[in-house]
């Protein structure tokens, strides 16, 4: 074969790598079927969707409707169970919240939240990165991570080209002065100075062979300008992922722990759940997520703005941030209707959410039926749908009707919000099969007792203590969702990681929240979140920056989680007390 022959058969095979990826991945652990349990069929099933997961040869959620198929061919779940737990009490709340999150982008919301949040902070190269990460931070706890980063990334590229351009027309000037007459004045110290010294040897030093090197001046000016785009776009990405651990609703892994961690109370007791609300789920992550926002911001100082965030920047800096700041600002305009009643609906949604039901305190919901156990019938779901609806009836402009219809030859007119064609198009409908998927199965895996089987096998390092066990498994984790899916990671991990905690005597929710919380620690690579995608394409920063960079925040951001769920994360989920229903009598108890 010629060599122009074997590159066009590799280039051949590439162009169907996707459908080599789909048959080797279902091939490739055939041999697990011959093995005639439940748990090795199980088994098979999570194998060939975590290879397509992780290679993404099919899209992410048609990966997650393979349980549908595989599971009730293998004779592991009936197909009429499968497919009920593609829709349900978390799958509701999480629609709800991304409806919201599509009304709040519509109106521009989010926009003039962060553009007000900015102005106020200031043009200090370090107050200004705190203010472009506060309001991506805030944002991404209830609108998609990936809309509030690409909101803020015009701001950034308007403050930039600003900061080129006064540079460009003052001449570079450093400290207040142009390059020229830096340099004549460093040039006039050496002078002084080589005069009253002598050099090496004692021979004296010609002032004659002091330069003016004015390039040295620009190079210096041109990598602080570097350091201060880089820092400045990766402030945004670590903003949002740090953002989005916070609330139930921000990230995915949040409700994918939600979800299955009712399941797993529910078939221990019958219709017992986790007790994870919205409330105790943010006085746990709300804290947690402003100390690693405040550490991100911090690292990013030392890291990329060095000296900078230690002095104020220059009066041409200074003006040029400001010009930047106020010209996206002015491209808002004056406040409208849609966005005061999109404002006060959010408003609204976030009270109704946390004062729901407060654990030992009760809430609005009590005011309702409450079922025989205690627990009120209305859930962080209903709150959810109520102001989604509503947002679908709220009009977006004054409308043009009765007294509030100024010309009489205009037609009346109301205009919604929301409109289900807006919805249908930027509501991200492939999380919600994602999310169905991944309950699917993890009940497939609790059903045929392989996450038991896969738990009591990992019980071999119960000699840890289990703060380092927990410290140990985050690290892989943040490790893993450097390169896959954060959703897919908790998916596979959550029933594992509760029979892990189960098989040890432990409460299964202190893994299990750990581990959920580690899936959206990415800090290092592009691929990882969709942030980091975002301000990698801006072309201020590298790979190999982006990589130093958040190795480091992992860690950090990893030892502020074992902190977190050491110590204030016990009293609020109750990890101290384990719950009767899972019957435990020791460690390794529930263990073959």
């Amino acid at each position: 074969m010629t060599l122009k022959a074997v590159k066009l058969f590799f280039l051949n095979i590439w162009a169907i790598r996707n459908i080599l990826i789909v048959l080797i991945a279902i091939l490739a652990p055939i041999n697990l079927i011959s093995d005639d349990t439940k748990e090795s069929k199980c088994a098979y099933g999570l194998i060939v969707m975590a290879v397509l997961w992780l290679t993404e040869a099919l899209p992410i959620p048609v990966t997650a409707l393979m349980p549908v198929i595989l599971f009730p061919l293998l004779g592991v779940v009936p197909g009429k169970t499968i497919c009920t737990f593609f829709l349900n009490d978390t799958s509701m709340l999480f629609i709800g919240g991304l409806i919201v999150a599509v009304a709040v982008e519509e109106v521009g919301l989010h926009s003039r939240i962060a553009m007000g949040i900015v102005s106020i902070l200031g043009s200090n190269p370090n107050m200004l990165m705190l203010g472009l990460m506060l309001p991506t931070w805030f944002l991404s706890m209830w609108i998609s991570n990936t809309a509030a980063t690409s909101m803020m990334i015009p701001i950034i590229v308007a403050v930039m080209d600003q900061v080129r351009e006064a540079e460009k027309l003052q001449g570079n000037t450093i400290d207040g002065k142009d390059n020229l007459a830096y340099a004549t004045e460093q040039y006039e110290l050496q002078k002084k100075n080589m005069e009253t010294n002598s050099g090496a040897n004692g021979v004296p030093v010609s002032v004659d062979d002091i330069q003016i090197n004015e390039g040295d001046i620009d190079h210096k000016r041109a990598e602080e300008l570097k350091r201060f785009g880089k820092g400045l776009a990766l402030s945004v990405a670590y903003g949002a992922n740090a953002g989005g651990i916070a609330t139930l609703t921000g990230t995915p892994p949040n409700l994918i722990l939600q979800g299955q961690a009712d399941k797993i109370y529910d078939k221990y007791e019958k219709g017992a759940d986790s007790g994870i609300t919205f409330a105790n789920w943010m006085g746990f992550a709300f804290p947690l997520s402003v100390l690693i926002l405040i550490l991100c911001w911090l690292w990013l100082q030392i890291f990329f703005l060095r000296s900078l965030c230690c002095k104020k920047s220059d009066a041409t800096r200074r003006e040029a941030i400001q010009k930047a700041i106020q010209l996206e600002r002015k491209k808002l305009g004056r406040w409208t209707f849609g966005e005061i009643i999109v404002l006060i609906c959010f408003i609204s949604l976030a009270l109704l959410w946390i004062f729901r039901w407060i654990p030992g305190f009760g809430g609005w919901a009590n005011l309702f039926q409450v079922d025989v156990k205690g627990g009120p019938y209305a859930r962080d779901s209903t709150a959810a749908m109520l102001i989604a609806i509503a947002l679908f009836v709220l009009p977006r402009k004054l409308p043009n009707i009765f007294c509030w219809n100024k010309e009489d030859d205009k037609k009346p007119y109301y205009t919604p919000i929301l409109t289900w064609e807006t919805a249908v198009h930027k509501v991200p409908w492939g999380i919600i099969i994602l999310l169905g998927g991944g309950f699917a199965l993890a009940e497939a895996s609790k059903i045929s007792g392989l996450s038991k089987l896969v738990g009591c096998k990992l019980t071999v390092f119960s000699y840890m203590d289990l703060w380092v066990m927990n410290l140990v498994i985050c690290l892989i984790v943040a490790a893993a969702t450097e390169i896959t899916s954060n959703s897919a990671t908790a998916t596979l991990l959550m029933p594992i990681m509760a029979e892990l905690a189960i098989s040890l005597g432990q409460h299964p929710l202190y893994l299990m929240i750990s581990t959920a919380v580690a899936c959206s620690f990415a800090f290092m690579l592009p691929v990882a979140t969709p942030p980091n995608a975002i301000v990698f394409s801006t072309g201020f920063i590298r790979i190999p920056d982006m990589a130093s960079a958040g190795l480091a925040m992992n860690v950090i951001a990893i030892l502020g989680l074992t902190l977190a769920i050491n110590t204030w994360g016990i009293p609020i989920f109750g990890l101290d007390v384990i719950p009767s229903i899972f019957n435990i009598t020791g460690a390794n108890g529930t263990c073959p």
